[in-house]
């Protein structure tokens, strides 16, 4: 098993990453955090959109610290905002690699459809990087995804909770299944010192109106 400290991610990850970034900041906005956060290399220069695990996970991680510190309080709510782009790109571009080409969810309970898209989420990441340690967890009767190699916080630390764009890829995902707008709380955070990253689905959000 890797350390968390030296981790590698595939290309396609980061690229997934930078063009939901640049959907949700525009590439002024992209640009300038690249800069900020000395990963001015990825700067009109993505990386392709393939399983080759070439990616420094640290390179992950600080790009999303760098989102953070260049928005200030807004920073969370980018990053939620470029994990639900990050979902919708998967579904895009990796429709078979999540599992979900073809498949009609309608005909599942809701439970059922939510418990169908952790597990592919779950598994995509487990098919493109043998290192990856993610699951579906039941337990107390709640359904939370769980990621003990979350990329998103590789090497940072925090006294809350920090991945934000996690949050918001995992929300899209339910959000994808039901047509439902879940509460999705990170209940434990690598970054804490916690054993991994846990996203508890929890009720369906209030309609404003």
């Amino acid at each position: 098993m890797t350390n968390k400290e030296d981790a590698i991610i595939i290309n396609s990850l980061m690229r997934q990453a930078l063009v939901s970034m640049q959907e949700v900041m525009g590439d002024h906005g992209l640009n300038a955090v690249l800069k900020s956060s000395s990963l001015e290399k990825f700067i009109g220069n993505f990386p392709p959109n393939d399983l080759e695990p070439s990616i420094k996970a640290s390179q992950y991680a600080q790009l999303n610290q760098a989102v953070e510190d260049f928005y200030g309080r807004g920073g969370r709510g980018i990053l939620r905002r470029i994990g639900k782009s990050s979902f919708q790109y998967g579904v895009r571009e990796q429709a078979a690699l999540l599992g979900i080409a073809g498949v009609a969810l309608k005909v599942l309970p809701e439970r059922q459809r939510i418990k169908f898209i952790l597990n592919g989420m779950a598994n995509a990441l487990k098919k493109s990087n043998s290192d990856v340690k993610a699951w579906l967890d039941e337990s107390g009767g709640k359904l939370a995804y769980v990621d003990a190699t979350c990329g998103v916080c590789t090497s940072r630390h925090s006294d809350r909770p920090i991945c934000h764009l996690y949050i918001g890829s995992v929300s899209e995902a339910v959000r994808w299944a039901t047509g439902k707008d879940y509460e999705v709380t990170e209940t434990h955070c690598s970054a804490k010192g916690d054993e991994y990253c846990r996203f508890e689905v929890g009720d369906v959000k209030e309609q404003a109106g």
